[in-house]
């Protein structure tokens, strides 16, 4: 199941690529995460400050419009680190010139955790499924700034062993990222 709808978005995000392929920009991104787990019973984590880096797409569907997929490696968690794949696929409105909002589904895939130097992987989920919205801004020469707030929909725990076993727990993520687009 995870191999086709991973196949299925890869078939969209290519598809989508080539109806505006003269127009579609390509770049790269970094930033800060400010990232924590909350969960039922009022779990709040301390709050973990790391980093996410990756590539990005702008799409054009229309004047104001553009499709923005994205492919980050991002630092997460709280006491635990949680590593991920993360895809957000995000639609862009512009406001004005360079100023856009955007939101969308973004969809994660778990590659490592650990605490203290331990192996926990077994105690969280292999996906993670979030929603992501934010401000951009994006300059003429190419350079971008965004801000962005992403909210876990899915419990990440497994329920085995660990001090999240007994509750569900999120992924809390806001984002502050710089990138350019190289053509």
């Amino acid at each position: 199941m995870k191999k086709v709808s991973w196949f299925t978005t890869l078939i969209i995000v290519l598809g989508l690529t080539n109806l505006n392929a003269q127009e579609t920009k390509f770049g790269i991104k970094g930033g800060l995460n400010f990232a924590q787990i909350t969960g039922a019973n009022s779990l709040k984590s301390d709050r973990k400050t790391d980093f996410n880096v990756g590539v990005m797409a702008e799409i054009p569907i229309s004047e104001k419009f553009s499709f923005q997929p994205e492919l980050l490696y991002s630092k997460q968690g709280s006491s635990v680190n949680l590593d991920y794949l993360n895809i957000p696929l995000l639609g862009k409105y512009y406001l004005t010139e360079g100023l856009s909002i955007q939101a969308g589904p973004q969809i994660g895939f778990l590659l490592s955790a650990n605490t203290n130097g331990v192996n926990v992987k077994r105690s969280f989920k292999t996906f993670d499924f979030g929603v992501d919205v934010g401000l951009g801004y994006q300059f003429k020469n190419g350079l971008s700034l965004g801000a962005r707030y992403n909210y876990g929909l899915s419990n990440i725990s497994t329920g085995a062993a660990n001090q999240y076993a007994s509750t569900k727990i999120k992924n809390e993520v806001f984002q502050v990222s710089i990138g350019y687009f190289l053509f």
